[in-house]
């Protein structure tokens, strides 16, 4: 198949599930078809996959994950401070670490609306559908939900990472209180605790918590920073952290806290690979 015969494949697929998408007419161009699929993949109820929509769907994604650009860690320039820290704005799911996390919700099966450009909807579109599948069964074996500040870890599929660690950040509804704070550290501490269990040697973090769960962003980025800094003294570990930031209002807040003077060396990789 060439890549627009295996996304039209995927699309039929999907829409013989039973969804608000099933008796939708596919579009004829590509990126009506392109938000079609997705949008089949956000509304995918977790069942059992065969192995041939597997391997086509893992075809496709990762050569549409290739098309977006990969950004290689390798390629990125430690702060002077703490050459384990960095500081990136870009998109998280083009990253090549060892993981990345996902601001989960207590559900932890991904984000079930329709294009939503929600860091969960994103990862879990770029990732393929064994990725709610996997937290799906993770979440049965548990019989709960998650709860706040914890952290689980599931393989990242098509994603250039190996891992993706999920966590459940506290929403803020009304003025933030201590229990939001101690909360959200306990998401950085439980990834960060959870990554070196795991081997992992290379964590992106985004703004977990900011955007729709409320949480002012400045003393979002404090806590971040402030949690993984305390780690690194308590444990010595050597796990390097990218703060991954996507809007400019972060970048400039995380600047501020980290004292980088300019970052242009680690975001004109991010504009490269958009050429």
């Amino acid at each position: 198949m060439t890549h627009e015969e295996q996304r039209l494949w995927l699309i039929k697929q999907l829409q013989k599930d039973d969804s608000q998408l099933s008796d939708y007419r596919i579009p004829k161009d590509e990126q009506g078809q392109k938000d079609l699929l997705r949008g089949l993949m956000n509304i995918w109820l977790p069942k059992e996959l065969d192995e041939e929509f597997l391997k086509i769907q893992d075809e496709y994604l990762t050569e549409e994950n290739r098309r977006v650009g990969i950004v290689d860690i390798e390629d990125l320039e430690p702060l002077g401070c703490d050459n384990r820290l960095y500081l990136w704005q870009g998109d998280m799911t083009t990253l090549r670490v060892d993981a990345i996390t996902n601001p989960a919700n207590s559900a932890l099966l991904g984000c079930f609306r329709i294009l939503h450009n929600c860091a969960d909807n994103c990862i879990h579109s770029k990732a393929g559908l064994a990725l709610r599948y996997r937290c799906n069964s993770i979440m049965q074996a548990q019989g709960h939900e998650e709860a706040t500040g914890q952290a689980k870890i599931t393989p990242a599929y098509n994603l250039p990472c190996k891992y993706v660690l999920h966590t459940v950040g506290p929403i803020v509804q009304g003025p933030l209180q201590n229990k939001h704070e101690e909360l959200l550290a306990s998401c950085y501490r439980s990834c960060l605790e959870l990554a070196d269990e795991n081997g992992v040697k290379s964590l992106a973090f985004c703004c977990i918590s900011t955007g729709v769960f409320m949480f002012p962003n400045e003393r979002a980025a404090e806590i971040a920073v402030s949690t993984v800094c305390k780690y690194y003294e308590e444990t010595g570990s050597q796990i390097k952290v990218i703060f991954n930031v996507y809007k400019d209002e972060d970048l400039d807040i995380y600047s501020r806290i980290l004292f980088v003077g300019d970052t242009d060396k680690n975001n004109k990789k991010y504009r490269e690979s958009k050429l």
